[in-house]
């Protein structure tokens, strides 16, 4: 069977009624990224095709937040002319030119939709054999119709609100439709209609301001709570220098030579990475010889002086290696890191980062910049990947 995903991204469908949503920045990201991001993690598709009638743009957004999925995701130009406005009719008009036995469209006002959500749909709709699935939420509440009757209850004989039976309430996160039932019923959800239901919290879809903001804050706590989950996923860790590897303290020779501080145990820990198959990036705004020796011990060729504008480097460099920026790890201190931060997979932080960073990142570590903070990152990716035990008193070998 053929499966593919469509996400639609376009301000005038019914589920984005504010106009730019889809590509505005939420928890650093462009909305539409977190649920494209799990769509494509949750290996359900064979294609995901996005639509919209800003096809440049929508590509080059696409590109820098997943630059190794070409083969994955295929952007489909989109004229408002072509339908009436409604998701049903995007969904026909998108089965007369691409071939599937079924289709998932997905919301991009759902950004709290988790790749297992997925997988678990699929194996509901597999396995009970169904025509059409819709995503829901729980709802253990009394319901009352607006003439004042109730809807669900015996007033005189009120339940304990746990012990109510309650009603699944659709979400809108996602559906699943095969191909015969949405040739025969011309909508997403007909013939033998299955539920998967969501978390509580998916109940809040984006289409309005005090939406946003709730779901905002939803996602930077679950990207807290991730970060060690996210630690496994490094393929490539970059890195700042001042206020990372050193403790941002300037020393000055007797020749008034510029001096740095560089900690030995954050040394191994690199070279524990590279050992384990994880490779090492430096990326610095200030061009030091200093740093550059230091550079040159630790033998790291991937190494970037002089450079203001870290994020343009890091898109460039990703497309290089091959990888998703949801693979690479990031540890910066500072404003000119921020950006970097905002869109890598893992980021993380020294304790005595900037506020801005400390919000931003998925992980504060224990330690402050140039006392041990990017060892402690290491031995955090190393024990998440479970490749080695961890080791802290070898370091003198890599000083």
């Amino acid at each position: 069977m053929r499966w593919v995903a469509l996400l639609p991204l376009h301000g005038n469908f019914e589920s984005i009624p504010i106009l730019g949503n889809a590509t505005r920045h939420i928890a650093g990201r462009p909305l539409f990224a977190w649920i494209l991001e799990q769509a494509i993690a949750s290996g359900c598709f064979d294609t995901i095709y996005v639509i919209t009638d800003s096809s440049v743009e929508i590509r080059k957004k696409i590109s820098d937040e997943f630059p190794a999925s070409d083969k994955t995701i295929k952007v489909l130009d989109y004229s408002a002319a072509e339908d009436d406005g409604s998701m049903d009719s995007v969904l026909l008009e998108f089965q007369q030119k691409i071939p599937f036995d079924v289709v998932c469209l997905v919301q991009a006002a759902s950004p709290l939709t988790r790749a297992e959500d997925f997988r678990a749909a699929k194996h509901k709709f597999l396995s009970e054999n169904l025509d059409s699935l819709l995503t829901a939420v729980q709802s253990k509440r009394f319901f009352w119709t607006p003439a004042g009757a109730p809807v669900d209850h015996d007033p005189r004989k009120r339940p304990v609100p746990k012990n109510i039976e309650g009603y699944l309430v659709e979400n809108g996160a996602f559906y699943l439709t095969g191909a015969k039932s949405l040739r025969d019923h011309g909508c997403r959800l007909g013939g033998h209609i299955g539920i998967h239901e969501m978390a509580a919290e998916t109940a809040i879809e984006v289409i309005d301001e005090a939406a946003w903001t709730a779901v905002e804050q939803l996602l930077l706590k679950q990207n807290r709570i991730s970060g060690r989950a996210r630690a496994s996923q490094v393929k490539v860790l970059v890195l700042d220098v001042d206020g990372t590897l050193t403790d941002a303290g300037m020393y000055y020779g007797p020749a008034g030579e510029t001096l740095k501080k560089f900690n030995t145990r954050d040394a191994h820990g690199l070279q524990l990475l590279r050992e384990n198959g994880i490779s090492v990036c430096v990326i610095s705004s200030e061009d030091s010889p200093a740093v550059a020796a230091r550079m040159k011990k630790l033998r790291i060729d991937e190494y970037y002086p002089g450079v203001q504008n870290k994020l343009p480097l890091l898109l460039e460099l990703a497309q290089r290696w091959g990888i998703s920026l949801q693979n690479i790890g990031y540890i910066g201190d500072d404003l000119t890191d921020l950006k970097c931060l905002s869109r890598v997979g893992s980021a993380f932080c020294p304790a005595d980062a900037v506020p801005e960073i400390l919000r931003q990142v998925h992980y504060v570590c224990k330690h402050s910049g140039g006392h041990g903070a990017v060892r402690e990152v290491c031995d955090l990716i190393l024990q998440s990947s479970e490749t080695i035990p961890y080791r802290p008193a070898e370091a003198e070998a890599y000083s």
